[in-house]
């Protein structure tokens, strides 16, 4: 019998559907009290001072440069194994991104790699992305970032509950941003969080996420009157989504066990094969958010991706790619700083080689065997 199994599924519940018609019936649908529980709930979870909801994880990064005050003339380091976004925020700040190629073990940055870029050019900030969910070294990029003075802004899209040491993902530099796209770890419908530690920043965040007000819906003493003292976006997030993601932090701590009991059966099953390699749970001080399973077809093997993920299909196993390419072979960007094949040969083998595989609680522990079993079968 073929299964029907989706790379990533939102798991929603009469918890969510309830909620969401206590907002809809309250009649108050943004600038109200449940946005402001859930960011505060958020950085409890974090660990950090402050949690400002936000329309995206993009938002929330172009909020962390624009706030910076980084612009056009800037330097910002990225790695060039990511999700286009990291880089496209630098874009859109007008600054010019300084793509970092990435280690191949782990698929985060290059820290060797990024020092040396930081003594070449002079770099406002860095934007380690937690590859997968896994940390990066974060002592070696704040050590980095502390001798060229740049900020540190974490892409942790991936990585929600991710651990590199005490500390969680977003409470690693100045500022980090998540994502809560529907098949991430958690998902408010659509939307994000920035978190952070510095007062000022998130003062600034919050008020230019809302087009830059003086004053806040619940600070005016006259309904309707305000002034615009700066420049801001429209990135905030409404009272359903809030109210959505919410109900999701309340059951994050049980879809976090399914993911690792996930990953382990089909890391101990996979693990045995020679044709392929697979990406670590731990990496020094760092734990996995264990958002996926990846398997990277090493060197002169026989296996070609394409035919894999077809055979996965045929027999209902969704699939995805993380990521095509590497971000500066992307037309856009090897068109704009003329890049080209060979520059950033880790992240061109990552793109080129790796698949992934879902885990999440979505999956139940029979699935995951059938997944583990089935791939065996094929690699085999």
């Amino acid at each position: 019998m073929i299964k029907k199994i989706p790379f990533g599924k939102p798991i929603v519940c009469k918890q969510e559907i309830n909620r969401i018609k206590e907002v809809l019936e309250s009649g108050i649908l943004v600038h109200g009290k449940v946005t402001k529980e859930f960011e505060d709930e958020f950085a409890k979870r974090i660990g950090t001072e402050y949690a400002i909801s936000v329309s995206s994880c993009t938002a929330g990064l172009h909020l962390a440069l624009f706030c910076s005050g980084i612009k056009k003339g800037d330097y910002v380091a990225v790695p060039a194994m990511t999700h286009v976004a990291t880089a496209h925020v630098v874009e859109l700040s007008g600054a010019t991104p300084i793509f970092i190629d990435v280690d191949k073990e782990t698929g985060n940055i290059d820290y060797e790699k990024l020092a040396k870029a930081s003594k070449e050019n002079i770099i406002k900030a860095i934007m380690p992305v937690h590859y997968l969910g896994l940390p990066c070294d974060m002592n070696k990029i704040n050590e980095i970032a502390k001798s060229t003075n740049s900020l540190v802004i974490e892409d942790c899209a991936l990585a929600m509950d991710a651990q590199y040491d005490s500390l969680k993902a977003g409470n690693l530099g100045d500022c980090g941003s998540f994502s809560f796209y529907p098949v991430k770890h958690m998902t408010s419908i659509e939307g994000g969080m920035v978190t952070t530690n510095n007062k000022y920043l998130a003062e600034q965040i919050r008020k230019k996420k809302a087009f830059g007000y003086n004053k806040s819906l619940g600070e005016r003493t006259r309904p309707g009157q305000y002034d615009v003292d700066a420049l801001g976006f429209n990135y905030r997030m409404n009272e359903i989504e809030a109210a959505v993601g919410l109900c999701q932090l309340e059951r994050l701590d049980k879809h976090l066990k399914v993911r690792e009991k996930n990953f382990d059966i089909l890391n101990n099953k996979l693990k045995q094969l020679g044709s392929v390699k697979l990406f670590p749970k731990n990496s020094g001080k760092s734990t996995s958010s264990f958002y996926c399973f990846n398997i990277v077809i090493k060197e002169n093997s026989k296996i070609d991706r394409n035919t894999l993920q077809d055979k996965l299909k045929e027999i209902g196993i969704g699939s995805s790619i993380h990521y095509p390419s590497a971000v500066p072979l992307f037309t856009y960007y090897s068109k704009k700083y003329n890049y080209k094949k060979g520059d950033f040969p880790n992240a061109e083998f990552l793109g080129d080689n790796t698949i992934s595989l879902p885990i999440g609680p979505h999956i139940s522990e029979k699935e995951a065997n059938f997944i583990a079993d089935s791939l065996f079968e094929f690699l085999n």
